[in-house]
């Protein structure tokens, strides 16, 4: 397999980077689980100040809404409730209630005991529950670093969605960044995503082209949103919505 490193100022380059290396050098093999091939290869993009506007890249599917939902299951939990009931597992009960042991607590305190700590890390897999399931966790391990007095963010994915999911997840992970940097009063510093497959179905072929087409012939602002302009106030007028249809969900459970 190829290994890519691609690095951008802001989140949007480095994606933008990583769908381009994926079109241009991802190599084809087949997927048997998936019954279909894919275009596949290793890639590390990095974002050297991720909260540097224009932060929202266009080239994700869904919009301000989904984005929205996305990032309070990973900031807030909320859908942990739905564990066992369909789902084995979520990134947040994984990263804050890992069998009743909040790790993102504990990467914070470490951190407040040495500042030049390498122990910060939250591990996602867990093999009980991961080894015999249809739809293992993607998220692997995060890491957390004070370097040059601002936290840096590290993470690895075991298998990353290119085109459907890698963008809501780096800026989902991005958020938690600035939560945990918020708590520990330090800017947000590099955020690093690491996917050892990162990868685009053949039913979403043209879908990359498309991304590709518009990576190469389009200039970086035609193709991103500011997040503190205007999308952050989409993204947080569609919260009501959200813990509505969540309120109706665990009605329905008898919660």
């Amino acid at each position: 397999m190829k290994e890519i490193l691609v690095h951008g100022n802001t989140l949007p380059e480095a994606y933008h980077r990583a769908i381009l290396a994926l079109r241009e050098e991802g190599e084809l093999f087949s997927c048997k689980d998936w019954d279909q091939d894919q275009r596949e290869l290793s890639m590390t993009f990095v974002a050297q100040t991720p909260l540097a506007e224009p932060m929202i890249s266009k080239l994700y599917i869904g919009g301000a809404r989904e984005l929205q939902q996305y990032t309070m299951e990973i900031l807030d939990g909320i859908l942990d409730f739905k564990i066992g009931d369909g789902w084995a597992y979520t990134y947040h009960d994984r990263m804050f209630n890992h069998r009743g042991f909040d790790q993102i607590a504990f990467a914070i305190n470490e951190l407040r005991r040495s500042n030049d700590s390498r122990r910060a890390v939250a591990i996602i897999r867990d093999n009980d529950v991961d080894a015999s399931n249809d739809d293992p966790a993607c998220l692997q391990h995060l890491q957390y670093f004070i370097r040059n007095d601002a936290l840096h963010c590290k993470v690895l994915m075991r298998s990353n969605d290119a085109t459907k999911a890698s963008f809501m997840n780096a800026f989902a992970f991005v958020m938690l960044q600035k939560r945990i940097a918020d708590t520990l009063g330090l800017p947000v510093g590099s955020y690093t995503h690491r996917a050892n497959s990162f990868h685009c179905y053949e039913k979403d072929f043209k879908l990359l082209e498309q991304y590709a087409k518009g990576i190469k012939t389009q200039d970086i602002l035609a193709l991103t949103y500011r997040y503190d302009d205007f999308y952050k106030e989409l993204m947080e007028d569609a919260i009501p919505e959200i813990n509505q249809q969540v309120a109706e969900l665990r009605k329905n459970k008898g919660l």
